[in-house]
């Protein structure tokens, strides 16, 4: 089974650029289908309010439960003092199965790794080519799994990816996923040094084709055993120790929303730096 681990839905409210205005899943789906993908991790597009957006993406994960799988998004510092509520009702209402973080919003910090680590989470954070904090979060937080996407650069810094493969060498609990990766060596080399059990597929959809992607991992010509764990194996595995408390589902949509409110503020392309 063929598994996506890096997709984003659902509406931002920023209206800056695609990635905080709306990531809408219907050519996404028609592509994953034909490719052949069969489940998606669903994370919300950028937001002034991660409640509101999980709650969406949960409404979508909900309507297709044999489909999607659902990851909290949170900011750090906006979001700080309620992480831990937000992650505890995406996990136990919504039945979610990680966190993601995005240093265009924020640095990820001991709060949500402590959160990740409460309920068994692997973390999902985007370093923009930050690469050396790796370090720390193997060492400070060795029972958390984190994945660092996109092999820690969608920019396509070439330093910054190398030397997450050493990383991904070093370390048991830093994964990466093949979204957005274009200089194919590195690729190769990273699969080459570190395993294929460090390795996840991912697309980071709706605005990359998932084909092309998956495409990306059959010119690996790994084994068949290989290309099972980075297709899905490794995903499954890391989200296979969720603690989900005792699970009352509830329909997203009927839910009193956590007492806060933000202004957008200024924000740049998440995807020119890192």
């Amino acid at each position: 089974m063929i598994i996506d681990c890096h997709c984003h839905a659902g509406s931002g409210d920023g209206l800056t650029g695609p990635w905080d205005t709306a990531a809408p899943l219907a050519k996404y789906l028609r592509r994953a289908t034909a490719a052949g993908i069969r489940r998606t991790a669903l994370l919300a597009a950028f937001h002034s309010n991660y409640a509101v957006a999980n709650r969406e993406v949960a409404q979508i994960v909900a309507s297709r439960p044999d489909r999607f799988y659902g990851f909290a998004f949170v900011n750090s510092e906006r979001d700080r003092g309620r992480i831990e509520a937000m992650v505890r009702r995406a996990v136990v209402n919504y039945g979610f199965r990680g966190i993601k973080v995005h240093r265009h919003d924020a640095r990820i910090t001991r709060e949500v790794c402590e959160v990740a680590q409460q309920f068994n989470l692997p973390v999902m954070y985007d370093v923009m080519g930050e690469v050396p904090v790796c370090e720390l979060l193997a060492e400070e937080y060795p029972a958390v799994n984190f994945i660092i996407p996109h092999l820690g650069s969608f920019s396509d810094d070439w330093r910054a990816q190398t030397a997450l493969t050493d990383h991904l060498v070093r370390h048991p609990n830093i994964f990466t996923d093949t979204s957005g990766v274009r200089r194919f060596d590195l690729l190769e080399q990273a699969v080459r040094r570190a395993g294929a059990r460090k390795i996840l597929f991912g697309s980071d959809g709706p605005w990359l084709h998932p084909g092309v992607e998956l495409a990306k991992i059959r010119a690996l010509k790994l084994s068949p055993a290989d290309e099972r764990l980075v297709l899905g194996q490794n995903f499954l595995r890391l989200i296979s120790r969720v603690a989900t408390g005792s699970p009352s589902r509830s329909v997203p949509g009927k839910e009193p929303q956590l007492e806060v409110g933000f202004s957008q503020g200024s924000r740049g392309d998440p995807w020119l730096t890192g």
